[in-house]
């Protein structure tokens, strides 16, 4: 998938990355000494969490792919800048969310992210779910819809907000994220992130609550 990002590297053997290293350790040693085996493991820690993000953020595969690989490259080219003490995965996914955005811009391209299903922060672990958020624990013709039906609703809701309320919830309730970490990556407070969620899950309910009252009069 990484191919232009990959040919970067050297193939070579480093004995002291047999030991675990944090993100940080990882970046600071590569902009320290210019071994790309230290790049390499970055990448490859990141290289599915990051581009199945881009991939809902953007909603298109292939986009997607050429943002990794742009985000990578600005982290590259930015190591020298990164400072002790920071963070290494708010700043990463700060650079992509830009890198994206500007994708977006170039190609005058503004598709749904793919909210099919929530994303996970870490391997298998489940985050809340719009859907599930959204719909009444009491039965009514909406909770009984079939999954495809309530996904396509939720997209078309989604597809509506505005691209700050639409980044926020792909942060935090697609990507998992804490509000700390997508306040980091947006460069707002903590408090701003919780504001446009509820600004957000607002907006979402109210376009739900349309569709359950169309449906409702059409019956």
């Amino acid at each position: 998938m990484t191919t232009a990002t990959l040919e970067m590297m050297s193939s070579y053997s480093d004995p002291s990355l047999v030991q675990p290293k944090s993100d940080e350790d990882l970046l600071l040693a590569y902009r320290d000494s210019g071994n790309r085996e230290y790049f390499a493991k970055l990448v490859q820690r990141y290289e599915r969490e990051l581009y199945n993000y881009l991939r809902r953020y953007l909603g298109d595969p292939e986009m997607a792919e050429d943002v990794f690989q742009a985000a990578f490259l600005q982290v590259h080219l930015k190591c020298d800048t990164f400072e002790e003490g920071r963070r290494f995965r708010p700043w990463l996914y700060t650079i992509a969310t830009n890198q994206a955005i500007d994708a977006q811009r170039k190609t005058k391209r503004h598709k749904m992210v793919s909210l099919d299903r929530a994303g996970t922060s870490g391997e298998n672990q489940e985050t809340g779910s719009l859907v599930d958020l959204l719909v009444s624990a009491e039965a009514g013709p909406m909770s009984q819809m079939d999954d495809l039906e309530r996904q396509r609703v939720m997209r078309d809701a989604v597809q509506e907000l505005p691209e700050s309320l639409k980044t926020a919830i792909v942060l935090v309730y697609y990507q998992g994220l804490k509000y700390r970490e997508a306040a980091d990556i947006l460069g707002i407070p903590v408090g701003t992130v919780k504001s446009r969620l509820h600004t957000a899950v607002q907006k979402l309910t109210e376009a739900w609550n349309q569709v359950y009252t169309a449906d409702d009069d059409d019956a």
